[in-house]
């Protein structure tokens, strides 16, 4: 066994350490540890490496008892809880550690009663610092300078008491082997003698060494004190010397006013005018002259040079203080819309409602269902509504918009690689909204349109449309007043892997600002949702983003970490390094994506030590993280309300002048959101069959300019096309109710329905999608080099005139 890294023992309040055998179990026996004594508290590890992260144990002193049992072996117990049966190398080792382990104790007892009695001694002894005086630190340094002497005080009176109580144990022993007659306990007693005489020798060492210690620092301190009475000597002979250079100031100042006086009093003599209006202008001069003088740092040091203003450490609210005036500003908008018409400030805007019904506790009749599917045509099967949520997919593309603000901050940003952080914010804020969200939205029919109209409030407006149904695709475009545009494809395709579904969606996001021309775009990460068969459902994000500035180079890349059991790091944990053209490191994105964003200014990066997989990591020298977006707080009884965000439960709520084809005027998914879900079955099978007379119509005009075709009726809404899959949902309706459970059938219909409503459209032989969008329009985007739709206009014009004769009635 190595020596301990301090040979003798300390005084309470130093480290002692050092290897010690401890009991463990019957078979492993002894086992060689790593202890640590420090501040009253052992503390053992494995090895020297766990010291900085993992610890096996700590006791207090404080209330426990040192116990010998041999030459070599010692028990320390707090009174039952915790009990180290421990085992020096050899004797004086194990004095060594008795010697420091009751120095320690003692300390702690002190300590522990003190607090008990009086609590904190120096703070309320300390005298206040006069107002108007410098020299608080000097104070404080004081105050701990007397607090560590009067430690080392208290370690002296305890090795005093140490001394006295093994002395007189010495001289007992001595007075035994004086009177003891020559038997056979000569050696046991002379043995005693010798160990007492080793322990007395230790503590004496131990008492010099404090002395020692006492000595040193009484020497150190004094001269910190010397040092500090010759500053403070020094300072006082500097504010002399400034204050008898400000008394000849003010002494030339009133010199150079009183001649003054006397000019303006001469040529006042000779003005008709009386001196009033004189006077006013020279003071109303010199008010100017100070106003500029007082605004003079704002524009030079604040505004001037945001690089440098971020550098200063001082500045606590960073990169928000800067958008405070323009968060200001945007609050105050809606009401100024309009300058022209002062009326219009007066109009308040609309109250939008908080609340929605509450959703019923509806049992699902799984063999009711399957009995009246047994003998049907699986396009004839609709998906019931019970796995629904009462907005469809066009309004859950529209929530992405409920972190608007964060593309409002960006929009007024100066540097791009500011702004990057603002849109990789709302890049992750837009899953923030999937945490409890298991309901699958509506499918939007096709040619179903939404509209998001928030300009009054917001400054922004919002249109999606379903444009394609096989594929199942839905378009975006949103405006904003205050400098940017977003628009997106989404597609969305998903695969079952047993336990979980992974629903990648796919296509381009863009955002386009009008202050640097920046455009950026991005993608989404994969979805998964986790126990599809067995188990609570619950959605996890996971996968990486390349958000990018196509204008100026700069990119941001970000990573969802998939949750894992025996991971350490936070839950939804994601990352990301925002770097310019040439890939140097400007600032570091962490947070959550179902919580918070923060961002930290990057000074310094170099290369660390290797990872797991080989690869030398990047060690970034960074600010202090600030915060850049945080998810609002559901509303009061959101678990009642399917768990909608503020936004999600005004998507549906009734508006004037909407399009035809709105999501708001879909009867099912109304009918459902009013808690009658018997009648928005009903509803839904209806639409379905609607769709599926439109769908037949249209094929037949495209038959009829075909030469041959043997096209299949294809799905619509939320229907079943494949006939191979018919046998196996007989198979499922057949044998589940002697092979499955309630609940398992449950999560084997629904993905079942899940499976069929989002691959089955994307077969082999479904034919051709001769659909045309009537607001977007088919085109190549010139920056991914995709096929897209982009907003064509013409959809907030026709509604300010009211005109829809080119909506047709899909509802």
């Amino acid at each position: 066994m190595s020596e301990p890294k301090t040979p003798t023992p300390t005084p309470a309040g130093d480290t002692y350490k050092g290897w010690v055998f401890k009991w463990t179990n019957y078979i492993k026996g002894y086992q060689r540890r790593w202890f640590v004594l420090s501040n009253g508290l052992l503390s053992y590890y494995r090895t020297q490496a766990e010291m900085g992260h993992t610890c096996r144990g700590t006791i207090n002193l404080a209330t426990a008892t040192i116990a010998v049992d041999d030459a070599c072996n010692f028990v320390i117990s707090n009174g039952g809880a915790q009990t180290y049966h421990l085992k020096a190398s050899c004797e004086v080792e194990r004095q060594r550690w008795i010697t420091a382990l009751e120095l320690a104790k003692a300390k702690a007892a002190c300590m522990q009663a003190e607090s008990d009695d009086s609590g904190d001694d120096f703070s309320p002894s300390s005298p206040p610092v006069p107002p108007g005086q410098g020299g608080g630190s000097q104070n404080s340094e004081v105050q701990s300078a007397l607090r560590t002497l009067g430690s080392k005080v208290e370690d002296l009176s305890t090795c005093n008491d140490l001394i006295s109580k093994h002395g007189s144990a010495l001289q007992r022993s001595l007075s035994e082997l004086d009177s003891l007659r020559m038997t056979g306990e000569a050696g046991d007693k002379i043995r005693q003698v010798t160990e007492r005489a080793t322990l007395f020798r230790i503590t004496s060492n131990a008492m010099i060494n404090a002395c020692r210690d006492f000595l040193a620092l009484a020497q150190g301190h004094s001269k910190r004190l010397q040092k500090a009475l010759q500053a403070e000597r020094d300072q006082r002979v500097r504010l002399e010397e400034t204050l008898e250079q400000l008394a000849k100031q003010h002494n030339h100042l009133e010199r150079a006013f009183r001649g003054a006086a006397q000019a303006n009093a001469t040529s006042d003599n000779k003005i008709s005018a009386g001196p009033g209006k004189g006077e006013a202008s020279d003071e109303d001069d010199d008010n100017e002259f100070f106003d500029a003088m007082e605004e003079a740092p704002e524009f030079i040091t604040v505004p001037a040079d945001p690089r440098f203003h971020k550098r200063s450490s001082s500045n606590i609210s960073g990169f928000n203080s800067e958008m405070c005036p323009d968060d200001q500003s945007l609050n105050e908008e809606p009401l100024a819309m309009n300058p022209e018409s002062p009326s219009q400030e007066l109009v308040p805007l609309k109250k939008r409602r908080t609340r929605i019904s509450d959703k019923p506790n509806y049992s699902l009749n799984l063999w009711s269902i399957m009995k009246n599917c047994i003998g049907k045509e699986l396009s004839k099967i609709p998906m019931p509504v019970n796995f629904n949520e009462p907005i469809s997919m066009l309004q859950r593309l529209s929530e992405d918009l409920e972190y608007h603000e964060l593309l409002d901050k960006a929009s007024k940003c100066q540097s791009p690689l500011e702004q990057m952080c603002h849109v990789a914010a709302f890049s992750v804020s837009s899953y923030s909204t999937t945490v409890y969200r298991t309901g699958k939205p509506f499918n939007p029919l096709l040619g179903e349109t939404y509209e998001l109209d928030r300009r009054r409030e917001s400054g922004y407006r919002s249109l999606c449309e379903q444009v394609s149904h096989h594929p199942p695709a839905a378009a975006h475009h949103v405006i904003s007043d205050r400098g940017w545009t977003l628009r997106q494809e989404i597609t969305v395709a998903s695969k079952f892997r047993g336990k979980y579904i992974s629903i990648m969606p796919l296509g381009t996001i863009h955002a386009i600002f009008e202050r640097g021309d920046n455009h950026y775009t991005w993608k989404k990460v994969t979805t998964t949702v986790h126990n599809i068969i067995v188990g609570k459902l619950w959605i996890d994000q996971s996968g990486e983003i390349d958000v990018v500035n196509h204008t100026t180079g700069d990119r941001c890349h970000l990573k969802f970490a998939p949750y894992s059991y025996f991971s350490r790091d936070v839950a939804r944990k994601v990352t990301g390094v925002v770097t310019d053209k040439d890939g140097k490191a400007h600032y570091v994105l962490s947070g959550t994506w179902d919580e918070k964003m923060e961002f930290s200014r990057v000074m310094q990066s170099s290369r660390g030590e290797n990872g797991t997989e080989g690869k030398q990591k990047t060690v970034y020298q960074t600010l202090k993280a600030r915060e850049v977006w945080r998810r609002n707080p559901l509303p009061e009884g959101a678990e009642t309300m399917y768990y909608f965000t503020a936004l999600a439960l005004t998507l549906n709520e009734h508006e004037e002048g909407i399009a035809p084809t709105d999501s708001r005027r879909r009867p099912d998914q109304r009918l459902m959101e009013d808690g009658r879900w018997d009648e928005a079955n009903s509803e839904k099978q209806r639409l379905e069959e609607k769709q599926r007379s439109v769908r037949r119509e249209r094929e037949r005009e495209a038959a009829s300019q075909r030469t041959s075709s043997q096209s299949e009726e294809a799905v619509e809404e939320d229907s079943l096309t494949d006939p191979s899959l018919k046998s196996k949902f007989y198979y499922i309706a057949a044998s589940s109710r002697c092979h499955f459970r309630l609940n398992l059938l449950s999560r084997l219909f629904r993905l079942f329905f899940f499976f069929c409503e989002h691959n089955l459209s994307c077969l082999p032989g479904a034919p051709h999608n001769s659909y045309q969008a009537l607001w977007f329009e088919r085109c190549e985007d010139q920056i991914t080099g995709e096929q897209i739709h982009i907003y064509k206009g013409g959809y907030w014009e026709a509604k300010d005139r009211g005109s829809w004769e080119g909506c047709v009635d899909i509802f």
